[in-house]
């Protein structure tokens, strides 16, 4: 039986959450399950509708997206919060990602494709618009730490971050303990000097430590 993806739309526009309700409930894996218009209201949503994702506006009358996703984040590490905006700016995106954010995508995004993005959120995959990885690549490329080669195991946890695999699933595909995976993946991202996953594989790329 497919597990139903609960949803959590959090957006100031009325009318933009009506859109993305009709949108999104056209997948028959995803059911609407609450909507708010500030970032206090979806605090207070969380722990009664328990949603597997929250699609968040970077964009509230009354907190910012990424003290909200923080927020979020904290009161439930178990949620996945999906960025939707209609800023790519590197302030933006960095911001959500760093506060714990799994995807951004932007709001002129086709319906599929946003479909798409919850449905890897929800996963705990990353997704982004084009114009927001395009930023990634930015922000990694502004790194001009010197960086060590990672070992060959890192290098082989560092395959499975690139299928958005989490460290409970990649211990499984390498065989080793999920302890041993949070070890190798602290290490990759100081020697990246990032800070999440996502910059992690989008900064090995352009080191071409994987290839695309």
């Amino acid at each position: 039986m497919t597990k139903i993806i609960r949803v959590l739309l959090v957006d100031d526009h009325a009318a933009f959450r009506m859109g993305m309700r009709v949108l999104l409930q056209q997948s028959p894996v995803i059911e609407i399950v609450g909507e708010a218009e500030t970032g206090k209201m979806a605090l207070a949503q969380l722990p009664v509708l328990q949603p597997d994702v929250v699609v968040l506006d970077c964009h509230l009358p009354d907190l910012d997206g990424p003290t909200v996703a923080a927020a979020l984040k904290k009161h439930d590490l178990t949620v996945h919060i999906l960025a939707l905006s209609a800023y790519d700016d590197a302030q933006y995106v960095r911001g959500m990602l760093y506060a714990g954010a799994t995807g951004y995508l932007l709001k002129n995004e086709a319906t599929e494709t946003i479909v798409a993005a919850v449905q890897a959120a929800a996963q705990g995959k990353a997704y982004f618009s084009a114009a927001v990885a395009l930023q990634l690549a930015k922000l990694a490329g502004n790194n001009e730490v010197v960086m060590t080669s990672p070992t060959a195991r890192e290098q082989e946890v560092l395959q499975q971050l690139a299928k958005g695999l989490t460290n409970a699933e990649i211990a499984r595909a390498l065989n080793i303990k999920e302890r041993t995976v949070a070890f190798h993946v602290e290490n990759l991202l100081s020697k990246l000097g990032v800070s999440n996953r996502t910059e992690a594989v989008v900064a090995s790329i352009r080191q071409g430590w994987l290839k695309v």
